[in-house]
């Protein structure tokens, strides 16, 4: 992992590969690299740096790279530490690779390599791939026979982009798993491993399929599915923006993305359902939401935190069965699914890994498959039978925030849907869960009017080693978001329970100024969460409250307290995202990490 550009180019490229790198940096990323042809074709140069792409523009400004072709990489560790030797591009004679994903054979290969007198330089897979096709290109001298050869050996899921010495007007880019996009222009073509990284160049983009590979040359493409054969995939006009996205007058991507979501809200709600008759306005799906008698959910990390407040939705709304997995665990056990059930998937990026290898179990299954993604061209799209598209737009924070409460708004969308189908939900009912959602974009707005709040706790929860959050009912998920969040951004150890398992285990934890942020709404649950609030009182816990509801005789207790707008308890998970959002933000911008692309994650995994 993690970012693939490459372009045959009408004149110099390193520049242009360099700024498609930029718009690659979301994703998350720890160094990078580029590597180009020599202006008469016949010998490759390459530059790397260990760290971010100003380290790399450093060295390019120093040593520039000539010639019309060339690849780029940025690179996410998965084998040998962040360092300039492990950086791709990784070469092999007159072969150079980058590589997204992992080649779970790379040992095996690597030592019978080293058996025949391979030298290795880097800790990583990737260098096994060039050796391999290097190897292959002396005994043919054909690079796409070379590389048809190549891939036999290989095994895993990966993406690659290959240029060749002497061969000036070639690359080739494979697709095994991670995405790969092909974009054509007037006498040039590229590759990337996202069509945002493409959209300077071109908006005319072919995506490949899983298993295939791409000859490229400056006029055509010739693309080969997994058996070699010859096959054509559509062409399509992209929409991704053409301007890299900026973080206007805030001081970091998620900041903007936090501040964007009453807009994002918005858009995604009017998409699903008609305001101004207060109904659900549903997209024909397909679907028979009326005859489904049970759903599955499977999803990762925020994402199957969204898929769990709407299994809530769901069953209380629907009353339907639903069963939520996180997708790396769905695909390994086996689950028997009866024939004609619905199977969603949730994935901002429509291109993780572990969530597509769960649709395609699914798939197997008989299932109806359904897909919440914020990318309609991403290849968990492709393979659904309807799409339920948020309009989020991109999000460059890796630690999600407007595509998971646009997340929810569909799946709030898609429960009222489905309770109106089944004759659960009346027509009154359905213009007051409607007409709650038009006013979640005013209530976050109102939110955001004023920070000061969550600065002056992250000055406390900045001080912790540990931070307990609770939550009961709907409000147990988003518990569990704001725990990740807080780690993902601060790095500070954070837990979420479901707060009525407080007593079988969590409370043993407890001791003085232990932080313990509880999410508790005045709903039907706020008396038994006000309990076990009293238990964590009773131990020294300090407790941060989100909540409608004054702290009463729990105020000395109460370290603080953001006081939450009353809302319709159907509402509250769209709502109440925020603070716990904030809450990480301000704790993460206080302690000085990289809150835009924290350590060790990427944005869209692409590989186990």
């Amino acid at each position: 992992m993690c970012g693939i550009v490459g372009i045959l180019g009408k004149g110099p490229v390193a520049g242009a590969l360099l700024e498609a790198l930029k718009r690659l940096e979301y994703r998350g990323y720890d160094s990078a690299g580029i590597a180009t042809l020599a202006e008469d074709g016949t010998a490759l140069k390459r530059c790397r740096a260990e760290g971010k792409l100003a380290n790399l523009e450093a060295a390019l400004a120093k040593d520039p790279l000539p010639g019309r072709t060339g690849i780029g990489h940025t690179r996410w560790a998965t084998h040998g530490a962040p360092s300039e030797r492990n950086a791709h591009p990784h070469m092999s004679g007159p072969v150079s690779v980058v590589h997204n994903g992992i080649i779970e054979n790379f040992s095996e290969l690597r030592s019978a390599l080293a058996a025949e007198g391979v030298a290795f330089e880097s800790d990583t897979d990737t260098e096994v791939v060039a050796h391999l096709i290097a190897r292959e290109l002396a005994r043919t001298e054909s690079p796409t026979e070379a590389m048809r050869r190549a891939l036999a050996h290989l095994k895993g899921a990966f993406a690659l982009a290959v240029i060749f010495a002497g061969h000036e007007d070639l690359m080739i880019g494979v697709r095994n798993g991670p995405p790969l996009a092909i974009g054509h222009g007037e006498g040039e073509m590229y590759l990337g491993s996202d069509a945002i990284a493409l959209a300077p160049f071109t908006n005319r983009i072919t995506f490949l399929e899983d298993g295939d590979w791409a000859v490229l040359t400056r006029e055509r493409v010739q693309i080969f599915d997994r058996s070699h054969r010859a096959v054509t995939r559509p062409l399509t006009r992209t929409t991704a923006a053409a301007h890299l996205v900026d973080k206007g007058n805030h001081r970091h991507f998620m900041a903007k993305e936090i501040h964007e979501q009453p807009e994002v809200i918005g858009h995604t709600l009017a998409r699903y359902v008609d305001f101004g008759a207060k109904r659900v306005a549903f997209p024909d799906l397909g679907l028979d939401l009326a005859r489904i008698r049970r759903v599955t959910i499977s999803a990762c990390g925020t994402a199957y935190y969204a898929g769990l407040v709407g299994k809530y939705w769901l069953e209380r709304w629907a009353g339907l069965a639903v069963d939520i997995d996180i997708a790396s665990e769905f695909r390994y056990r086996e689950a028997p699914l009866e024939p004609g059930g619905l199977a969603l998937f949730v994935s901002q990026s429509g291109e993780t890994a572990d969530t597509l290898a769960a649709l395609h179990y699914a798939r197997a299954q008989s299932q109806q498959i359904a897909a919440i993604v914020n990318v309609t061209e991403s290849t968990i799209a492709r393979a659904a039978d309807c799409v339920l598209p948020t309009l989020a737009g991109p999000e460059i924070g890796v630690a999600s925030t407007k595509a998971f409460t646009c997340q929810l708004a569909v799946l709030a969308a898609l429960a009222i849907a489905a309770g109106k189908a089944r004759g659960r939900i009346d027509e009154a009912q359905e213009q007051a869960l409607v007409g709650a959602l038009g006013e979640v974009p005013r209530h976050i707005s109102s939110l955001l009017a004023d920070e000061s709040p969550y600065e002056a706790i992250a000055h406390d929860l900045a001080k912790a080693s540990d931070v307990l959050y609770l939550g009961r009912g709907i409000n147990y998920p988003i518990a569990l978001e704001g725990a990740l969040k807080l780690k993902e951004l601060s790095y500070i150890h954070a837990e979420g329970y479901a707060a009525g398992e407080l007593k079988h285990g969590p409370i043993a934890l407890i001791e003085e100024n232990l932080p313990i942020i509880v999410v508790a709404p005045g709903d039907a649950l706020f008396e038994k969460t006000f309990a076990n609030m009293q238990e964590v009182a009773a131990r020294g816990g300090r407790i941060v409250l989100l909540s409608d509801r004054a702290p009463g005789e729990l105020a000395d207790a109460v370290a603080h307290h953001i006081a939450m707008p009353e809302l319709l308890p159907f509402t509250i998970p769209l709502v109440y995202a925020l603070p716990v959002q904030l809450l990480a933000y301000h704790t993460a911008v206080f302690m000085g990490t990289d809150v835009d692309q924290p350590r060790n994650l990427a944005k869209s995994v692409t590989v186990e």
